[in-house]
C-alpha cells in the first residue's frame, strides 16, 4: 500500500495516509478541523529515494538494508557517517612508519582511450 502526504491549510497539519491504489483520493477530511486537505505532492517526492521503497519483509540483501537505513538518515547524519569514514584517509598519511620503511608511491592513472 502507498504512502500518500496531505496538507490542511485551515489547521497547518502534515497528514499521512495509506491507501491502496484503487481507494486512492485526491482529497480526505482532516482529522481536526474536519475540512477538505489536498494532496501534498511536494512532500511526498522529497521523501522518496531513486529506489522502490520495501517492506522489512521485502529486504533480501544487505543493499536493501543499507539503502533503508540510508533514506531513513537526516543530512546530518549522512554527513557525520561520511565524515567518519573517510577521516582514516587524511590519518594514515600524517602516521610515522617504523625505522627503515618508506610509503610506496601511487602510481599514474592510466588512461584508457
Amino acid at each position: 500500500m502507498p504512502n500518500y502526504s496531505y496538507f490542511c491549510e485551515h489547521c497547518n497539519k502534515s497528514i499521512e495516509q495509506f491507501f491502496y491504489f484503487s481507494d486512492y483520493k485526491p482529497q480526505i477530511k482532516c482529522d481536526i478541523c474536519k475540512k477538505s486537505c489536498e494532496r501534498d505532492y511536494q512532500s511526498d517526492i522529497s521523501s522518496q529515494s531513486a529506489s522502490v521503497k520495501k517492506g522489512d519483509g521485502e529486504l533480501k540483501t544487505i543493499g536493501d538494508l543499507a539503502n533503508r537505513n540510508r533514506d531513513r538518515m537526516s543530512d546530518d547524519q549522512r554527513n557525520e557517517l561520511h565524515r567518519k569514514h573517510n577521516d582514516y584517509k587524511e590519518q594514515e598519511s600524517t602516521k610515522e612508519l617504523p625505522t627503515g620503511m618508506s610509503r610506496m608511491k601511487k602510481p599514474k592513472k592510466i588512461q584508457w582511450r
